[in-house]
């Protein structure tokens, strides 16, 4: 029986029998279709469709879907233990008189089903119980035959690396905070001599300054779990006694760390306008953002672009009037109205469907690139999580919610996996990630010192500020 509405964005897994088994399976009870879509199902239905047997595979966006979702109602580590129990009682894996040949038949589907996992999720395996289960099964299917050992054995490889280079990005983000923290209390023990140093200095060049975030933008895509989307919004099951499925410690953070680079690029943009003392310096540094902004548009990279306007959207920056009356904002005003938020954000969705058809019939490295304004696609799932029940009336999971979920992650799992095909600058990513920035009570006070309040509020603000930022250093 057919389950799976189509949706593009299909995720590719590296190694063992791809595209495996496309048999279909009789209807588990507890499972209901419309038109031939799996609409609903008990929680048990659901896993028991998960599971392959000898004339049964799932299809790979049911894997997907469900592996995605259900953490909305089952613990990871829970749900790998229901289905080695599947595996093991219903193929008798347990019982060493089974028959080889079904033995045979059966362990390449279920090794399919469990490199998927790894290779999708991996991060669910940084659990000790998850291990346990994988460990406990693999060998189980390892002990019959050469082959299988030997894919096990490649599994097992893969996800140990994926678990590894991610903790080697985590360190690295680590030092990378803690040099930017180093910065910032370097900058207020001897500002003058760190105002030298500003992003022209270091590369007065647009075109390459967008490329080297754009590296940065899709290094930090890369480590993005899609399972990362779902706990951002878990909350507890009504059904379930328990606590929420992620009451323990999440497995990942990398969502979270992705929105702080954002602001991060907002409060940079913002601190390079403010910190001239003359304002032509700061007119030239609006219109060299101005041009980099400009250049991620046309690469395709719409959160630094968003990151952009938004620091030149700041007040701080907005409200100096003088400055901006030397820039020539025509360009400005045309990528504002690319990414005018008016009508749910009309205009950029449209460039990010011309950005996202660039990528499908792409030549080039460069054309495949799509990095969508991330706010905005955590708030579309947000609201998509929001507006619809994860359970029916009669307790059965809403799968229909589910399968819209999985298309837009789905998408962006596309979108993550580009390489970036621009050669790194190590100076310029340097100083994009570390370079010293301004709390907003400190731009506030650089940009009245450089154009003067204009009215009373204004002028009680700046002596606040100068009172206790001034005192400070």
């Amino acid at each position: 029986m057919p389950q799976t509405p189509p949706f593009t964005g299909q995720l590719s897994t590296g190694s063992y029998n791809k595209n495996l088994y496309q048999t279909k399976e009789e209807g588990y009870p507890g499972l209901y279709y419309h038109e031939n879509n799996l609409v609903s199902g008990s929680l048990e239905a659901l896993i028991h469709h998960l599971v392959p047997n000898v004339d049964y595979y799932p299809d790979r966006t049911y894997i997907f879907t469900f592996l995605l979702s259900s953490r909305l109602f089952i613990h990871p580590y829970e749900l790998m233990s229901k289905v080695c129990h599947l595996c093991m009682e219903q193929q008798r894996l347990s019982d060493p008189q089974a028959d080889k040949m079904r033995i045979r038949k059966i362990a390449p589907k279920i090794l399919q089903l469990l490199t998927e996992w790894t290779e999708t999720f991996p991060y669910d395996f940084r659990d000790e119980r998850m291990m346990r289960s994988l460990k406990e099964l693999t060998h189980r299917l390892a002990s019959g035959d050469e082959v299988y050992r030997k894919a096990v054995s490649q599994m097992s490889q893969g996800l140990i690396r994926r678990l590894t280079v991610l903790s080697q990005y985590e360190e690295a983000l680590v030092k990378i905070n803690a040099t930017a923290a180093e910065r910032l209390t370097a900058l207020k023990a001897k500002p003058q001599a760190a105002i030298q140093r500003d992003m022209l200095s270091i590369c007065n060049d647009p075109f390459t300054v967008a490329q080297q975030l754009t590296h940065i933008e899709l290094e930090r895509l890369s480590y993005i779990g899609p399972e990362e989307f779902v706990q951002a919004f878990v909350q507890k099951d009504p059904l379930d006694n328990d606590k929420s499925c992620f009451s323990d410690h999440k497995k990942a953070s990398n969502l979270e760390a992705y929105v702080e680079w954002f602001n991060r690029l907002s409060y940079l943009v913002a601190t390079e306008i403010c910190m001239p003392v003359k304002k032509k310096h700061r007119a030239r540094v609006i219109e060299f953002f101005i041009d980099v902004a400009r250049e991620c548009f046309n690469i395709g990279n719409f959160n630094s672009l968003m990151a952009i306007i938004s620091g030149m959207n700041m007040s701080p920056v907005s409200r100096l009037k003088k400055t901006w009356s030397k820039v020539k904002t025509a360009k400005f005003d045309i990528l504002e109205h690319q990414m005018d938020p008016s009508s749910n954000f009309y205009n950029y969705r449209t460039a990010l469907r011309g950005a996202t058809q660039r990528s499908i019939t792409a030549n080039s490295s460069r054309e495949k690139i799509v990095i969508p304004f991330f706010s905005l696609l955590i708030k579309d799932i947000y609201f998509l999580n929001e507006g619809c029940a994860n359970r029916l009336q009669n307790g059965h999971i809403n799968f229909e919610k589910f399968w819209e979920l999985a298309k837009q992650v789905s998408e962006f799992m596309t979108w993550k996996k580009v390489e970036c095909p621009f050669e790194k600058d190590r100076k310029i990513l340097q100083y994009l990630l570390t370079a010293p920035v301004f709390t907003e009570d400190a731009l506030y006070l650089a940009s009245y010192e450089s154009e003067g309040p204009e009215n009373n509020m204004e002028k009680d603000r700046w002596k606040s500020l100068r009172s206790t930022l001034l005192s400070r250093v």
